[in-house]
């Protein structure tokens, strides 16, 4: 191979860099923010406080209104108050209010009639009718509740705050955005009213907003709602509690946003730090925000120092969790991509072979997540062949070979799920599981399509030195103007020719221009054309096609271009039959997803 077509090859192969698998795609429906007023759930690790807008498990937190205190609930789908109407029973509950940095009000205007508990009862029960997808229903409670809230505790009451809150937040997760922002702002108006505009209540409240801001992408009223927070949070918690680095974690985001990278990546160590000196350096929110961080140093192009970190995310999560663990084999995947990307192959396919036996025991064979791994591994034994200019043609095509064999075997794995006939989909509990799956299955599909134009790249290209064997003949033995031969040994290795092909051959005198073909086991996506094929009908069938606009543009987007840009370097496949409609059409889709993108 010429040293220019190595150098094209390895920038395509780099350019290439598959995302981890099955973690690329978010579940749909799994984003949510905290509800007004979580400040006293400062160690739940709530995804909300977090930054990543999701929140996982059951857990509570309390503030106290008046001598009540306010409980909220965090779901897997939403978090919504519910009231307790009771104060702390003893100093000890006192103490730990007042170490959360939450002041009780000793005012006497805790009013308790049919309206308190007719407010309660329909928040919770509005709580469960959302979580079970009762929407109506859970609507008709939320505004229940808010009168009685009203009628209840008066119309500027810290109680009607919440429910104010409650029913913002039941807008945003039903993306019915002009209803919900003048909720969260008169929520935010009467605890300003009630506390004054320096107390945590308000803080947590404007960081609320600060989130529906963030999602609406209106970076620059989310930034002044998260800078709010945080002043109110440094004074009243403390530099160092762990609500305040949460918001500085949100705020670091908006300014990512902002194109504001170094401000932001500041802000991320110290959010680190906070939670490290914390003692909470191997919590999931610790462990989360240096993954982003470390995402960041690798669009950056600063591998060594993402290197460093995606090690120390390794090395904390073998000893929280052990080898034994979706999250470690996560981390060392993440990690094995970058030694790929920086050349260290041999410690990257150590990490992967590990990462697929830990993933085929606690999932299955055919699992997405598997099918992902098996992509890395085609694609890095393809490196191989590229960064080693000395490896014998007989190893390029053993490694050949088993790069095909992987990515067959993971295009098997994810045609299998994403077939709406299979039957082990009745199993999964969930449509939410179902779409989960598909989602990845879906990506990883798309990142081996992607490999097998690589595929066929390398695979062209290794032939080269032995791409033409030259024969000189005896002239009667072409005065018919054919022969057969049947197979030409060349450097020891019996290769088929195929025969006649006019436009192989040109015939001068007695010498024969003799091109070879390899023999390479036929399979369904062995060249760049069936995957460009593929790659077409997942946007065209109805079952891929919302997956692909909805959460997979950016990667069905690179495995097409990548497949187009592969072909158009090959004139054997460029000139094939029909292939200039399947460009025509490759360009009319990246056409279709650039125009919906620019209406989002």
């Amino acid at each position: 191979m010429s040293m220019s077509s190595r150098r094209r090859l390895l920038s395509l192969l780099r350019s290439a860099r598959l995302a981890p698998a099955g973690r690329l795609a978010p579940a749909p429906s799994s984003r949510s923010f905290s509800l007004l007023p979580a400040a006293a759930a400062s160690t739940s690790g709530s995804g909300s406080s977090d930054g990543s807008f999701t929140s996982k498990g059951s857990k509570y937190g309390a503030i106290l209104i008046g001598q009540a205190a306010v409980f909220l609930g965090l779901s897997s789908n939403a978090v919504l108050a519910q009231d307790d109407s009771v104060a702390p029973a003893d100093s000890s509950e006192q103490a730990d209010a007042n170490a959360t940095g939450l002041r009780r009000v000793e005012d006497g205007s805790v009013i308790s009639n049919e309206h308190t508990i007719k407010w309660r009862m329909c928040t919770d029960s509005a709580r469960d009718y959302f979580l079970k997808g009762k929407l109506a229903e859970a609507e008709k409670l939320f505004k229940t509740a808010l009168q009685e809230a009203k009628q209840g505790f008066g119309l500027r009451d810290p109680h009607v705050a919440s429910a104010l809150n409650n029913l913002a937040e039941f807008y945003r997760l039903r993306k019915e955005y002009e209803k919900a922002e003048p909720l969260y702002m008169e929520a935010v108006e009467i605890l300003e009213q009630s506390f004054g505009p320096d107390d945590i209540r308000v803080g947590t409240a404007l960081r609320n907003l600060g989130q529906y801001y963030h999602i609406q992408r209106r970076f620059d009223q989310a930034q002044t709602c998260y800078e709010r927070a945080l002043k109110i949070e440094g004074r009243v918690m403390g530099l160092g509690h762990p609500d305040y680095a949460n918001t500085m974690y949100l705020l670091a985001k908006v300014l990512r946003q902002q194109r504001k990278g170094n401000d932001a990546e500041a802000l991320i160590r110290e959010s680190i730090r906070i939670l490290e000196e914390a003692g909470l350096g191997e919590s999931p929110k610790c462990i989360h925000r240096m993954r982003f961080l470390s995402l960041d140093l690798v669009r950056s192009k600063r591998l060594v120092e993402a290197e460093n970190l995606q090690r120390k995310i390794l090395h904390n999560l073998e000893l929280s969790k052990g080898w034994d663990s979706l999250d470690t084999t996560m981390a060392a995947e993440t990690l094995s991509v970058t030694l790929q990307t920086i050349g260290e192959l041999k410690e990257s396919e150590e990490l992967l072979e590990r990462c697929l036996a830990v993933r085929r025991k606690i999932l299955s064979e055919n699992h997405f997540e598997v099918a992902g791994i098996l992509v890395h591994l085609a694609r890095l034994t393809l490196l191989k062949i590229i960064s080693d200019i000395k490896m014998s043609n007989d190893l390029s095509r053993s490694h050949l070979v088993k790069a095909k064999q992987l990515v067959s075997d993971s295009i098997r794995i994810t045609e299998g799920i994403l077939n709406p006939l299979r039957e082990n989909q009745k199993k999964l509990k969930s449509t939410i599981g179902i779409e989960r799956e598909k989602i990845g299955a879906t990506a990883v599909l798309l990142q081996a399509l992607e490999v097998v134009g690589l595929l066929e790249a390398t695979r062209k290209r290794k032939q080269e030195p032995g791409l033409v064997l030259l024969l000189r003949l005896p002239l009667e033995h072409l005065k018919h103007g054919y022969f057969k031969i049947d197979a030409v040994r060349v450097s020891h290795t019996c290769r088929l020719f195929i025969w006649p092909d006019k436009h192989l051959i040109g015939v001068r005198n007695t010498t024969l221009r003799i091109h070879l073909k390899n023999n390479f086991e036929k399979s369904d996506y062995e060249h760049a054309e069936e995957a460009l094929r593929k790659c077409i009908s997942l946007y065209n069938e109805p079952y891929t096609r919302n997956v692909v606009s909805k959460y997979l543009r950016q990667q069905y987007e690179r495995c097409l271009s990548s497949l187009v840009h592969i072909i158009q370097l090959d004139p054997d496949i460029l000139n094939a039959p029909g292939m200039q409609d399947l460009l025509d059409e490759s360009q009319r889709i990246m056409k279709e997803l650039g125009e919906e993108k620019n209406t989002k």
